[in-house]
């Protein structure tokens, strides 16, 4: 059975940063130990980084949320320590542009058509993994796709509810 653990955006701009979240703070050993578990077992592990150049603010989202974050190669872009060594052994880092990725989609496609489970973690539950889970599902689509909600944290704690909930729907698996 080929499992893969996709770890979404936990990068410090949503911990620590320009994004802070105590939420997402909370989450960190959470998400450390199901990553360091995953390694262990040999679960295949892709992170994503959100991604943003200075000119984020000129954006389609700058102007909806103007708050510059995850700036490439600023201490805010970085994964949070916690996760920095399992870095190292992942099978990727995807870096992506806005809240869905497509480079995540044809990595899936490309490298991982055979997986028949796909577990997602990370933040913005309602934005970044809610988005992530459901190109899961399109590239996917025989893969058993879940969700770990205690390794998640959304903007707020009922937006985060309202993406579980939502995702439920879309016939995802919320663990």
């Amino acid at each position: 059975m080929e499992k893969i653990l996709i770890v979404v955006d936990m990068q410090n701009d949503f911990t620590h940063g320009a994004l802070r979240n105590e939420d997402a703070i909370a989450i960190i050993p959470n998400v450390t130990e199901k990553v360091r578990k995953a390694i262990e077992e040999g679960t295949k592990v892709i992170f994503t980084r959100d991604t943003h150049s200075d000119a984020y603010m000129t954006t389609e989202e700058g102007r909806n949320l103007p708050v510059p974050h995850c700036i490439k190669d600023t201490e805010g872009w970085a994964i949070v320590d916690e996760l920095t060594p399992f870095v190292r052994d992942s099978a990727a880092v995807i870096d992506k542009v806005t809240f869905g990725s497509e480079a995540l989609g044809a990595l899936l496609k490309k490298d991982y058509q055979d997986a028949d489970e796909v577990e997602l973690v990370g933040i913005c539950t309602d934005i970044c993994v809610i988005s992530n889970a459901l190109l899961v599902k399109a590239f996917l689509p025989n893969a058993h796709v879940k969700v770990d909600s205690t390794c998640c944290a959304g903007v707020t704690r009922e937006s985060h509810q309202t993406a579980l909930d939502a995702m439920k729907a879309c016939h995802v698996e919320i663990v």
